[in-house]
Parts: C-alpha cells; sequence; structure tokens
C-alpha cells in the first residue's frame, strides 16, 4: 500500500479514536447521571462499534505499514517467520556460530556442509554470469594490506562509522542503527502516531546518510533513544574506524590493515591488467575473497552469540567484485540492447525525497531520461537483476535503489543499490556505482606510477584541456590538514565547475566552495588555485578511466534466498507443518537424493549403480538407505531444498519425485543421469521433463508422512 494510503489511515484511526473517547465520556456522563437503561445500552452499543472500527483500521495500517509476502507478513509474524527459517538453518547445519562450545563471538559464523553447497553454487553461478560471460580478468589478491594502499584510497582517514556509548557498561552501538531501528519501530508498530509524525520519521531514515555527528546525536536525544539492552543512557556519537589493524613482517614495523573490501587489489593492478588485456578498454576484472569490517553488534556483550541479523552483520564476509574500466567520454556498452527492455522496481531519489514507493520503470527509459547515468551503469543492473532472480530472489521484493545525493562520494557519477526485502526489512545485498576516475587517481598521486589508458589518433589533433593546478604552498598555509581534502574536490571538478569558480575568481577574488569529505563549505581565494583552458596538438589522448563497480554481499544475498525459499507446508495427516526449502536446482545444496523403496538388497545394488553414474555426470547427491519410510525421507530432504528425490522401487526403472509439485514421472535407469543432469544444469525444465515421461501416481511410494 502506498505512503498516501498510509497516511490516510493514520488520519481516519486518529478521527475514529477522538470518536471513542467522546463516545466515552458520554457513557460515564449517562451512568452518573444514572440514565434510562436502554439510552445507556443504545451508547454502549455505539462505543463499541467505534471500537471495532478502530481494530478494523488497525489492521489495515498494520498491513499498510509491514507489506505483505510469505517471508514478511506484517511485523506481528516477522519475527516468528525469522525464528523459523533460522532454526531450520541451524538445525539443518547450513550455518552456525563460530567457536559455540567457548560462546561464540558475535558476528563471525561456519557454514556447514549444506551452506557451504549453496555459498559453492552461487559463487559458481555468479563466475558464469559474470566472468565467463562477459570475459573479465579474474585475480585474487592477497587480505592483508598494506597501510599505505589503504591511505591512498581514503579508508584509513575516512572509512568510519558514528558510535554511541552505553555510559554505565562501555557497550558501543552503531548511532545511526539505533536511530534507525527506532524510526521503523514506530512506523511498523505504534499505530497511534499521527500522519505527520509518521512522515517525519520517514524523512529522518530518508536524510539518515546525511546527518552530522551533532544532527545524528541531537535526534537520539531528542527520540530518548537509551541503549537498547540495559536502557541506560548513551555517549555523543564519535568515529570509529571499521578495519582490522595488523602488522606485516616480525618486526612488526609495516602497518597494515584487513582488507574491508576486495576493489584496491584491483586497482593497484590496473597497468598490468591493462597490458595483459592487450592496451585496450573498456574490460573488467573481477575479484572473489573475503574482506574484513570490526561491525559493531547491537548486543549487551559483544563477546556473545547473538542471532541478531545473522549473516546480514558479519565481521568476515565473501565479497564479489567487479571493476569494469571505461572511457569516461564513452560509457556506451555493446550488449546494452540485450536488457533495456527489462522491467523491475526502481527507487529514483526523486521518489524517495517525496515519499513515495518503488515502481516499476523500463530499464532503457530509466537510462534514456538520465535516472541512469549512462548505459554501462544501466547494463549492470540490469545483469545484476538478472543474477538475483535467476539464483531465487523474487523478483516482487527486489528492488534497485538510487543513492540520495547525501549518500554519495563527492567523486560519483551514480550510485543504485539492489536491495532484497526480508524480516529485517529491505536490505542492500548489492552495489553498482559509477566510481569516476577516483580510485586510480588517488593510487596514481601515491604510489607515483601512472594508471592511465591512452587512445592513439590517425593524424594528431589540436585539443583543448581544461588544467586545474592548486597551488599547495597557498592552501597548506590557509588549510594545513585540510589541504588534502581540498585539492581532492578541486581536482575532481568537472569542466562546467571550474570554469564558473574560475569566473567568480576573476570577478570576486575567492568563492566558497564545498568540499564533501569535509562536509563543509570552505573560502577559496585567486592565489590558491589556477583554473585555465590550454591549446595543444597530441598524438594520442592519455586519460585515468572511469570505474563502474558492481559489488556483490555473497552472504546477505545467500541468507535472503533462504528466506524467499523457505515455507511450511502440512503433512498429509495434516498433524504438523512441514519445513521446505524451493532452492532452484542452480543453487540447490544436493540436487537429488536416491532412495530404495525397502531395505532390499536387489534394490540397494541398483541404487549403488545410479549414484554412481550420477557421480560421473557430476550431479551432487544423497543416498539413503535406511529403512525409514519413504514420506519420512522425503521431508528431511526438503527440508534441505534438495529439488528431486529418486526412488528405486525397481530394478529397471526409477521413479523421480520433483519437490514442490510433489508430481512423480518414471525413468529408466539408463537414462536417469542423463535427465538428472540436463534439468539440475537449467538445459530443460520440470515442465519439459514432465511432458516427456510416464506419470507416476504417489500411492505405490507411500508418501503417507510427507
Amino acid at each position: 500500500m502506498d505512503a498516501v494510503s498510509e497516511e490516510s489511515l493514520r488520519r481516519a484511526l486518529a478521527e475514529k479514536q477522538s470518536a471513542i473517547d467522546a463516545q466515552g465520556n458520554a457513557v460515564r456522563a449517562l451512568k452518573a447521571s444514572k440514565a434510562d437503561k436502554s439510552e445507556l445500552q443504545g451508547a454502549i452499543d455505539a462505543l463499541n462499534a467505534l471500537k471495532l472500527g478502530k481494530s478494523s483500521l488497525e489492521k489495515k495500517l498494520q498491513a499498510a505499514v509491514t507489506g505483505g509476502g510469505p517471508a514478511a507478513e506484517g511485523a506481528l509474524t516477522r519475527e516468528a517467520f525469522r525464528q523459523a527459517v533460522g532454526n531450520t538453518l541451524e538445525r539443518r547445519l547450513f550455518y552456525i556460530p563460530s567457536f559455540k562450545i567457548y560462546g561464540g563471538v558475535a558476528g563471525l559464523y561456519d557454514y556447514g556442509p549444506p551452506g557451504c553447497a549453496v555459498k559453492s553454487n552461487v559463487l559458481s553461478f555468479w563466475r558464469q554470469h559474470f566472468v565467463l560471460e562477459e570475459n573479465m580478468l579474474e585475480v585474487d589478491c592477497p587480505c592483508v594490506t598494506p597501510e599505505e594502499v589503504l591511505k591512498a584510497s581514503g579508508h584509513v582517514d575516512k572509512f568510519t562509522d558514528l558510535m554511541v556509548k552505553d555510559e554505565k557498561t562501555g557497550d558501543c552501538h552503531r548511532a545511526d542503527h539505533l536511530l534507525k531501528d527506532f524510526c521503523n519501530e514506530k512506523l511498523q508498530k505504534d499505530l497511534t502516531i499521527t500522519a505527520e509524525k509518521s512522515q517525519e520519521l520517514k524523512h529522518v531514515l530518508a536524510m539518515l546518510d546525511d546527518f552530522s555527528s551533532e544532527e545524528l546525536g541531537a535526534k537520539i536525544k531528542e527520540y530518548g533513544i537509551t541503549a537498547p539492552d540495559t536502557k541506560n543512557p548513551l555517549s555523543d556519537p564519535y568515529p570509529f574506524n571499521l578495519m582490522f589493524q595488523t602488522s606485516i613482517g616480525p618486526s612488526g614495523l609495516i602497518p597494515g590493515y584487513m582488507r574491508p573490501e576486495t576493489a584496491q587489489g584491483i586497482f593497484v593492478n590496473f597497468k598490468d591488467l591493462y597490458y595483459y588485456n592487450g592496451n585496450k578498454l573498456p574490460f573488467a576484472a573481477a575479484q572473489i575473497g573475503q574482506a574484513f569490517r570490526n561491525e559493531v553488534k547491537l548486543l549487551p556483550s559483544d563477546a556473545k552469540i547473538s542471532p541478531r541479523q545473522g549473516l546480514l552483520r558479519v565481521r568476515e564476509f565473501t565479497l564479489a567484485e567487479i571493476e569494469h574500466f571505461v572511457d569516461p567520454e564513452d560509457k556506451s556498452h555493446p550488449k546494452y540492447l540485450e536488457v533495456e527492455n527489462l522491467e523491475f522496481l526502481m527507487f529514483p531519489r526523486e521518489e524517495q525525497m517525496s515519499g513515495q514507493s518503488a515502481k516499476t520503470i523500463r530499464l532503457g527509459d530509466a537510462v534514456s531520461k538520465g535516472i541512469v547515468n549512462n548505459e554501462t551503469l544501466g547494463y549492470f543492473i540490469g545483469r545484476v537483476y538478472l543474477f538475483l532472480t535467476r539464483l531465487g530472489i523474487d523478483k516482487e521484493r527486489l528492488r534497485f535503489r538510487q543513492h540520495l545525493a547525501n549518500e554519495m562520494a563527492h567523486y560519483a557519477a551514480d550510485c543504485w543499490d539492489a536491495e532484497i526485502e526480508c524480516s529485517y526489512g529491505w536490505i542492500e545485498c548489492v552495489g553498482i556505482a559509477d566510481r569516476s576516475a577516483y580510485d586510480l587517481r588517488a593510487h596514481t598521486e601515491k604510489s607515483k606510477v601512472a594508471l592511465v589508458a591512452s587512445e592513439k589518433f590517425a593524424e594528431p589533433k589540436e585539443v583543448e584541456k581544461l588544467v586545474i593546478t592548486p597551488v599547495k604552498k597557498e592552501l597548506g598555509l590557509a588549510f594545513k590538514k585540510r589541504q588534502k581534502n581540498i585539492v581532492e574536490a578541486l581536482e575532481a571538478m568537472n569542466e562546467k565547475e571550474a570554469m564558473e569558480m574560475k569566473s567568480s575568481l576573476e570577478s570576486k577574488g575567492e568563492v566558497e566552495f564545498f568540499v564533501c569529505t569535509l562536509d563543509k563549505y570552505e573560502t577559496i581565494k585567486k592565489n590558491m588555485v589556477s583554473i585555465s583552458k590550454e591549446k595543444r596538438k597530441e598524438h594520442q589522448r592519455v586519460f585515468t578511466p572511469s570505474v563502474i563497480e558492481p559489488s556483490f554481499g555473497i552472504g546477505r544475498i545467500i541468507y535472503c534466498l533462504f528466506e524467499h525459499c523457505f515455507y511450511t507446508r502440512p503433512s498429509k495427516a495434516g498433524d504438523e507443518q512441514l519445513n521446505v526449502f524451493r532452492f532452484p536446482p542452480l543453487v540447490a545444496p544436493i540436487k537429488c537424493t536416491v532412495f530404495p523403496l525397502v531395505q532390499n538388497q536387489k534394490y540397494e545394488v541398483v541404487a549403488t549403480a545410479i549414484s554412481r553414474s550420477l557421480t560421473a555426470a557430476g550431479i551432487s547427491h544423497k543416498i539413503d538407505v535406511t529403512g525409514t519410510s519413504i514420506g519420512k525421507r522425503y521431508a528431511r530432504t526438503d527440508e534441505l531444498g534438495v529439488p528431486f528425490a529418486i526412488t528405486v522401487d525397481s530394478t529397471t526403472s526409477v521413479t523421480v519425485r520433483e519437490r514442490d509439485s510433489k508430481d512423480q514421472i518414471r525413468v529408466n535407469v539408463e537414462e536417469l543421469a542423463a535427465v538428472m543432469r540436463s534439468v539440475t544444469e537449467g538445459q530443460t525444465t520440470w515442465t519439459d521433463v514432465w511432458s516427456r515421461f510416464p506419470h507416476h501416481s504417489a500411492g505405490s511410494t507411500n508418501e503417507s508422512e510427507d
């Protein structure tokens, strides 16, 4: 339901409450005056009718603020759903808290056998979908990174979150998370707040990333937000660097960090990768690897296990990142036409700022209207959409949200997040950003190695070049430690901004200049920067490439996939609810199971032969020769998300059951491995297989327990 409907419901609820208060006063007055019994009963009936009307409005409002969907049936059931999913995942060993026998450490998790298989399948498909199909150059760089690399990238100085401390226990909490949780809790569970208050809270959520330390602290005080577990007062917000610090070498004299992202390893290797690619643009490099962030958990004690947000907020996680290097003057993409007709939920910044909801937009329209900055960025948005939906993410609970102006780095041209809705709300799982040329320029300046590309001209060209030359001596005298930030911002200006500054400096002698990394305006004087255009004859054009970066949080995608694939269905007897993961064969941890119908030597021999043929075909499977009923064995493997079950009830042919429909077909033993390979690898669908093979009744395999 959209924001207008929610607002009207809140107003109607407030009016209904006023009517109830007035009618309640009337009833009390009639009782005090000992009015006629029939008159009093009529007033009481009217009051009860108003209360029923209020209850109906509350239910509608609850649905409006929490949304629908099987994984999020409203705020009152989300926690129960989440717990059911979490309990199943832990019990079936998809993942568990790390170091569990020692009490665990919050934010660290181990993947068990089925979890490892799902993760491996997701990464395998990622390589297929991106690295192979786009002919990317894959690299694998160290997790330990020297400080100077992360100093150049800005992580040492800027990779911080604002924290607050419990003033009595000293426990730390993310300030923005506390404020975000407060606003969401109020919006989703407090049905008494006014429409005006609702709009105020939504505005706070929209502007959260733009709040300064002082503004964040003021909002926390205004709303009376306290430590979530102890309810103790909180300190003022302060910056906390999220990187794990370490040292390199036995002397400990080389400072380093565990990398917070994998991208920097690609940037510092640009020169060699460009050469490997024949000195041609565009090209993309990709990397899958571990990254580390010292996340602050919302916990009473940071050393104990907590299920809060599971795989969504962890300290060590797997990233899959792509850096697509492109000519900044030509951001077209040769395969853009393959995705331009895709339609999906998009949430441009204008809709966010005006309180609207995400809407279905054709990707080609978003690019042509300038909502998405360029074709290459649009192409990767489309490819990310296809990747996630083919994994099994529900397209109705997937949206692409554009970063607000206050969220974007000063150097970024545009940035979108693929957000997936789960029981925790909308979760950012993929970031797709046009990072301009910032990273390569930063490493060029720090390392003194030119990370550039070139385009040779057939004939020499006379070109007019913008030359921005910050006078570092004057800037250093005026701004001291802030000099570097101001130099970066000046050099990052586009031609329009630079020429406007030049005009103002010539007419006024100084100009107010907003420095994004300092979040403030600084006064730039005429003697601090030289801006000019120069004409030169050039045989080639040397430039720093722009970078389009899709960055995938694999753990977050997997968790959302778990929720989107989880459902329950009644057993045949109707006396219990059975858990099922509807994983597509593409990502299912086990593709099929092999069950001899009964403990019989001849069936077990056939089952063993089938297992060998499946192994030879590269199909993961599980063989179960226990005497448990077929129904119970089906239920066990449904809970693991196994899409197909093979029941050996003959020596020449077998029954193949599909998990979600529970439909069954008969397949000859000789054909089985080829059929399973075809359907599990996506070459054919179950519908195709169902149409080709004889159907089988479930009666003979006794699925009474399912």
